[in-house]
């Protein structure tokens, strides 16, 4: 996979439905498709296998970091991440496929000249330079509007085997793409979280409304018709039944503190500390702020 930076090609091209290069994907969901996508990177992408992960914009950390190694995860494995670029979750899928030298599109809810939200310039730069695409039906220059980003909704599913929803609120522009994406005929994926987090209400219900749930990482690949490295599906095997017991814990909370590992498992806060410690340096956890640890994905 390209890893290197390289000069940039700011070139908007225009892919009317008969063009050959427009997403055979997309051309299939019918009236809902654009009669017209404006790019600006590499057209390529759009023949390749792709799957979207998109999530809350007021994310998380375990939301961040869901969708960061879930985006890492299908760069690893040759499969194009396909998210809107927003604040929060899409865009730490963004950055997870670009980590690994991985494939990513962004989808915007303005022109593709147009950077919105503008905090995110030096993602928009970075896709770009690593070969990366950078679409929209609107006209490039374009400013955002808020119907804009439902619209370009269908556009993410559309390009997409299978949408996974990483972190969602009842009222997150997530669930119009998982919608969307039902209406297509495409794969709903989500992850679970915690029944007390507002964060998580939106992949429970997806889950409870019958979308597939995600346990690993595997079950993305799966859906896909990869088979994971055996090295991956191992991981779990080189832990202790504690440190296990304690991944799972800090995995199905999103966010814990020693504190709460400790009243869960009986263990003092030394104990706990000592096994977070060690998962952390194996690369399991990662603590926030200092306080709490937040599981990633295996």
């Amino acid at each position: 996979m390209r890893t290197e930076h390289r000069s940039v090609n700011r070139e908007v091209r225009i892919l009317e439905r008969d063009d050959r290069r427009y997403p055979a994907l997309l051309s299939m969901t019918g009236k809902s498709a654009p009669p017209r996508l404006y790019c600006i990177g590499n057209l390529s992408l759009l023949r390749r296998k792709a799957a979207a992960v998109v999530g809350a914009r007021k994310a998380t950390p375990y939301g961040k970091w869901v969708s960061y190694h879930i985006g890492r995860k299908l760069g690893q494995y040759g499969i194009v991440t396909v998210s809107g670029m927003a604040y929060g979750c899409d865009a730490e899928a963004h950055r997870g496929a670009l980590s690994v030298g991985g494939a990513t599109i962004a989808v915007l809810g303005s022109g593709v000249s147009v950077c919105y939200p503008k905090r995110n310039q030096p993602l928009y730069e970075e896709i770009l330079a690593k070969d990366g695409l950078i679409l929209s039906e609107q006209k490039p220059d374009a400013v955002p509007l808020p119907a804009f980003f439902a619209e370009r909704n269908r556009i993410i599913s559309g390009l997409s085997l299978v949408v996974v929803v990483t972190e969602a609120g009842l009222s997150s522009g997530s669930l119009i793409t998982a919608e969307y994406a039902a209406e297509q005929g495409r794969t709903v994926m989500a992850v679970p979280g915690n029944m007390n987090s507002l964060s998580s209400i939106g992949c429970n219900k997806l889950i409870q409304d019958g979308a597939s749930i995600v346990t690993g990482l595997g079950d993305i690949l799966e859906e896909l018709g990869i088979q994971a490295d055996p090295d991956d599906e191992s991981k779990m095997m080189e832990l202790s039944q504690r440190e296990r017991d304690i991944f799972n814990l800090i995995r199905n909370s999103g966010e814990v503190s020693l504190n709460l590992i400790s009243r869960e498992t009986g263990l003092s806060i030394a104990e706990v500390n000592a096994v977070a410690a060690q998962l952390e340096i194996r690369g399991f956890i990662v603590s926030s702020m200092g306080k709490a640890f937040v599981a990633k994905p295996v």
